[in-house]
C-alpha cells in the first residue's frame, strides 16, 4: 500500500544516520512513497543550520530552530539570538524541538526549565508554534505549558489520556504519534489517541529513531510511517489514508503551510 499526502511532522534528516543515503532518500525514495511534507526538528544550532540547508534544497522539507533539552549545557552566550536569526529563514516554521527531559540528566532540571521558558517566550514574541519534547518530566511540563499556553505540538506523545484531557484545554496544542504506538507495551499513547478529537492529532517518525513494528531496532525513515498510520487507523476505526489526510491538514495548519 502506498499512502498519499503524507506529512511527517517530525524528522531528523540532518542526522549522521542518513549520511550514507540521504540524497537518494530525499530526492527519490520519499517523494515516490507519498511523502508530501516533512518537518525537520532542530536540536542544536549546527543541526538547525544543516536542516535549513536541506530545506533550501528540497521543496517539500520545512524546518524549525531550537535547543533540545539534552543540549542545554554549555550553550554560547548568544544562543537565543542565534535561534532568533535562524527563524528569519522563510521555511523555518517553528521553535523546536524544545522542552524538558529528565531521563538522562535529572541534575539539569533548573537549567532545562530556564532554556525551555526562554524559548517559549521567543515563540510567543515571534508568533511561531513550538515543537515540544517532554520525557519523564510531564508534571513540570504541564505546569509550564498551562502558564504559557503555546501554539504547538506534543512530539511523540506518550502521556496518559488524563494528561491529554488537561492539555486539550490549551486551544492550539496538538498531539503527534510515532512508531511507539505500534509497540506491544504502548498502552498510554493508545488510550490517549482514543480520546483526542481528530483536529488535534498529528503523525511523525522521529526518524532515524522510534522505528515502528515490524522494523523496530532498525533505522527509521519516513516511508515507514505507513505502519504508524495503520495502527492509528485501527485504534480510531478509520482507514490509514484518512489518518494521513487528517494529520496532514492539521500539520499544515499548525506550521502555516498553504
Amino acid at each position: 500500500m502506498v499512502l498519499q499526502n503524507i506529512f511527517d511532522s517530525h524528522a531528523h534528516y540532518a542526522d549522521s544516520g542518513f549520511d550514507a543515503d540521504r540524497e537518494e532518500l530525499l530526492e527519490k525514495i520519499l517523494p515516490e512513497n507519498g511523502i508530501k511534507y516533512s518537518m525537520l526538528a532542530g536540536i542544536t544550532i549546527p543541526d538547525c543550520v544543516e536542516s535549513q540547508r536541506l530545506a533550501e534544497k528540497y521543496e517539500y522539507l520545512y524546518c524549525s530552530a531550537g535547543i533540545h533539552p539534552e543540549h542545554v549545557k554549555d550553550l554560547p552566550a548568544d544562543w537565543l539570538d542565534r535561534i532568533r536569526e535562524l527563524t528569519e529563514y522563510e521555511k523555518c516554521r517553528a521553535i523546536g524541538e524544545i522542552g524538558l527531559d529528565y531521563y538522562w540528566h535529572p541534575e539539569e532540571k533548573m537549567l532545562q526549565k530556564k532554556v525551555f521558558t526562554r524559548q517559549l517566550e521567543l515563540a510567543r514574541e515571534l508568533d511561531l508554534p513550538v515543537i515540544l519534547h517532554i520525557r519523564d518530566a510531564m508534571g513540570d511540563a504541564v505546569e509550564i505549558l498551562q502558564y504559557y499556553q503555546p501554539r504547538g505540538v506534543m512530539h511523540c506523545y506518550n502521556g496518559s489520556a488524563e494528561t491529554a484531557k488537561e492539555l486539550l484545554k490549551i486551544p492550539d496544542l496538538y498531539f503527534s504519534f510515532s512508531g511507539v504506538i505500534t509497540y506491544k507495551n504502548a498502552r498510554k499513547p493508545v488510550e490517549a489517541l482514543k480520546i483526542l478529537p481528530p483536529d488535534r492529532i498529528m503523525i511523525e517518525t522521529d526518524c532515524p529513531w522510534l522505528t515502528p513494528e515490524p522494523f523496530r531496532h532498525k533505522r527509521c525513515d519516513s516511508t515507514m510511517i505507513i505502519h504508524t498510520a495503520q495502527r492509528m487507523a485501527e485504534i480510531r476505526n478509520i482507514s490509514a489514508q484518512e489518518v494521513i489526510d487528517i494529520t496532514c491538514e492539521n500539520a499544515k495548519k499548525l506550521f502555516h503551510i498553504l
